[in-house]
């Protein structure tokens, strides 16, 4: 049996003043499973990250999870632009098992010793990868990893992510609802989300 990687149950929180985004919301993900979250914009998605990295307080539940990494959106603004990628990777990961990567995700080390400037965002978004694989993640949030990438380069960045399923779970933010259905095992839809017969609220997932 596959190894749980993120428990969430029973979570509860709103921001204050504002109606609660989750009142008692719970989601498990297994290593070697992809998982979407899916919703528009104000639904909660970032949010729900936020919370598992330990980000926001929340009133009530529990979110149990194993090592995480982190994928984000933009790629160019997840590295500061004045110094060498392989030094801001060394700032916050080993570096030891880095040559072993590098073919999986088409990377060569001489394009690691350039700024981020001097790569395309694809590239770049490889190093993003490369750097929250180092990190040795059970659990990895993907946060919008190819909205600002080319169609052609959302869809091979994704199949660089998926290769890695053998070691880790994946959590996926995505507003593209042909994506999530494409690399997902399961998607949460929070513009789904309704009322039970207690007044909270369940996620539905497909």
């Amino acid at each position: 049996m596959a190894e749980t990687v993120l428990t969430i149950d029973g979570l509860r929180f709103a921001y204050e003043g504002k109606e609660a985004l989750y009142t008692d919301f719970s989601l498990e993900v297994k290593r070697g499973e992809c998982v979407a979250i899916v919703g528009p914009s104000g639904s909660g998605k970032s949010t729900l990250f936020e919370l598992i990295a330990g980000n926001l307080p929340f009133r009530r539940g529990t979110i149990r999870h194993g090592r995480l990494g982190w994928v984000f959106q933009d790629p160019y603004s997840s590295f500061h632009p004045s110094y060498r990628i392989v030094d801001q990777i060394a700032d916050v990961a080993p570096t030891g098992k880095m040559q072993e990567y590098l073919p999986d995700l088409g990377l060569q080390y001489t394009l690691l010793q350039k700024l981020p400037h001097e790569l395309s965002g694809g590239q770049l978004q490889r190093c993003s990868i490369l750097r929250a694989l180092l990190m040795e993640p059970e659990l990895l949030l993907c946060d919008e990893p190819t909205s600002a990438l080319d169609n052609l380069t959302q869809l091979e960045t994704m199949k660089l992510l998926i290769r890695f399923l053998d070691r880790l779970g994946i959590l996926l933010i995505t507003h593209d609802l042909e994506l999530a259905r494409w690399a997902a095992d399961r998607i949460v839809d929070l513009a789904a989300m309704k009322a039970d017969t207690d007044g909270n609220f369940i996620g539905r997932a497909a």
